[in-house]
């Protein structure tokens, strides 16, 4: 069990099951499909593939599960995020219809995969439950039940009562036949699962260009290529797409704690409010067999927009503690980031404006890992040129003119976010910047971030985003580097560690009291030598 301090952040399904390694890609390769990412999507597709035949070639920046999959609630529902009444405003009632249809499908597959494959990942069957603590809450659970039963979802009811009598409400929404199981385990069987079937698998190979077409290939930074057939980008965000995507899905951080219960304390379930930012709920019982994890999320806000994401964790554990006040210590703090679409549902297949054997699975809209397995199983048809009945639904290439509100609200906001480029302060005073605390500030006409190590060195940085120009902010929580514009983000010493960014951010020295990029140094200094090496006078020494 883990031993969690103060501020760190720390996954429960990663701290459990560590992230599984390969081999880095160190040679040139041949494959049916390239996947790139090792979350459950990339993993999903590549498994499905390899089961009707295809060869595969999965590429990882980082390890297995290392992204968001490792930092889910693992809530596996038909009973989707965004409303199904809020969707019958976009999609119309069949769209929601085959939405529900194809979360109900995504979850009986994985309950699939884990029965054939003999995956030990402490999965069960369970409840779902909705409730409102708003004024008006009763009239949401009613408009929601109304449009669960047109959707298909025939045995949600409202209960009387909540299973949570320390809720602030009566009545619940109970949607049964809800899945949940432990992610990394699930993810460390299914690797393994893959590597038996034939295919390949490298980890810390961080891929730095994607060209589909007849010479479709995929290239690792390391300078090794995957030539295919075809290529998919499962990496939360596309890296591949510059702005097709990016401006119809917004990122978004979300909190997750988990608390030491009693065993038993707390009835299974898993639990969502339709409060704004929202909660959702679940307990972990299999983790220990002295006490159970209850694992409470939420207080979502736009990545690299928040001055202080510490109060997040504070208000999460504020709203847990009212209600739950049996519950102990905080063994576990982590956050994610959601992909959230601007009308409601992810985006799956054929890539926009790119080659046709480009597929991308992104846009979660807080149900991941089901908008995951959804994507697998269209790309995987798409693959194989067959008909999908969701593919439409979900084709990244669609225009929501419903969503057309929410598209222009989502984009001025990012556009908002480029006026960093005027507001930044004053350098500050560097002595007084805390050990581990990063910082972007004006020099001149220049903008720097700077972060300062526990040894009180201060490393200096471009805070550009190399995606698209946006000016990075630093996240106290996680001791990072966020992008506000298309949630890019990077360690606290420049590294990319999410796209849709692949390139790390520029390292800035010190030269002559003026801050300049590292490899612009180390160019003139190249030129330098070179000058004195072959000048005349140099050579007259010689």
């Amino acid at each position: 069990m883990n031993n969690l301090h103060p501020g760190e952040s720390l996954s429960l399904w990663l701290d459990q099951a560590n992230p599984l390694q390969f081999n880095p890609l160190t040679q040139n390769m041949r494959a049916d499909v390239c996947v790139i990412g090792g979350g459950i999507g990339g993993l999903t597709t590549a498994y499905l593939l390899l089961k009707e035949g295809k060869s595969v070639c999965l590429l990882e920046s980082f390890e297995i599960g290392s992204g968001q999959t490792g930092r889910t609630s693992a809530h596996f529902s038909n009973a989707l995020d965004d409303r199904y009444y809020e969707l019958e405003k976009i999609h119309g009632e069949k769209g929601a219809l085959l939405a529900c249809q194809s979360h109900t499908v995504a979850i009986d597959q994985i309950e699939n995969i884990v029965k054939e494959e003999g995956i030990d990942c402490d999965i069960e069957r369970i409840s779902g439950y909705l409730f409102s603590e708003e004024s008006n809450g009763d009239e949401i659970l009613e408009q929601e039940l109304a449009a669960m039963h047109r959707a298909g979802l025939f045995d949600a009811q409202i209960l009387g009562a909540s299973p949570l009598t320390a809720l602030k409400t009566k009545n619940c929404l109970h949607i049964p036949d809800q899945l949940q199981l432990h992610p990394m385990k699930y993810l460390t069987g299914l690797a393994h699962r893959i590597v038996s079937l034939g295919g390949d698998i490298f980890t810390h190979s961080h891929v730095v260009e994607v060209k589909g077409g007849e010479d479709a290939q995929v290239t690792t930074k390391d300078g090794f290529t995957v030539r295919c057939n075809s290529i998919v980008v499962a990496t939360n965000t596309p890296i591949n797409d510059t702005f097709a995507i990016h401006t119809k899905q917004a990122p978004y951080r979300t909190y997750v704690l988990g608390f030491k219960i009693a065993k038993g304390s707390f009835q299974k379930g898993l639990y969502w409010d339709t409060s704004d930012p929202y909660h959702y709920i679940r307990v972990d019982t299999h983790s220990s067999s002295l006490h159970d994890i209850l694992i409470i999320g939420g207080e979502d806000h736009k990545t690299g927009q928040e001055d202080d994401p510490k109060a997040r964790y504070a208000a999460l554990e504020d709203w847990t503690r009212e209600r739950f006040p049996h519950a102990a210590e905080t063994l576990y703090r982590w956050s994610g980031q959601v992909m959230e679409p601007v009308d409601g549902l992810a985006y799956l297949g054929h890539n926009p404006m790119d080659n046709d054997n480009v597929y991308v699975i992104t846009g979660d809209s807080g149900n991941g890992l089901t908008h995951a397995t959804i994507g697998a199983m269209i790309i995987r048809d798409q693959i194989f040129q067959r008909e999908n009945k969701w593919e439409k639904l979900y084709s990244p290439s669609r225009i929501s003119l419903s969503a057309v509100g929410e598209y222009l609200k989502e984009n001025t906001n990012v556009a908002l976010q480029y006026g960093d480029w005027l507001a930044a302060p004053q350098k500050p005073n560097l002595r007084a910047l805390p050990k581990g605390e990063g910082a972007v500030y004006r020099d001149g006409v220049s903008l720097v971030a700077v972060f300062k190590d526990e040894s009180g060195n201060l490393e200096y940085l471009s805070p550009t985003c190399p995606h698209l120009a946006g000016v990075v902010s630093w996240n106290k929580a996680e001791k990072s580097w966020d992008c506000p514009c298309h949630g890019s983000r990077f360690d606290c010493h420049g590294k990319v560690i999410e796209g849709p960014a692949f390139q790390d951010l520029t390292r800035l020295e010190v030269i002559n009291d003026e801050l300049i990029p590292i490899e612009d140094s180390l160019r003139a200094e190249k030129t330098r030598m070179n000058e004195r090496l072959f000048s005349p006078i140099s050579q007259v020494e010689i």
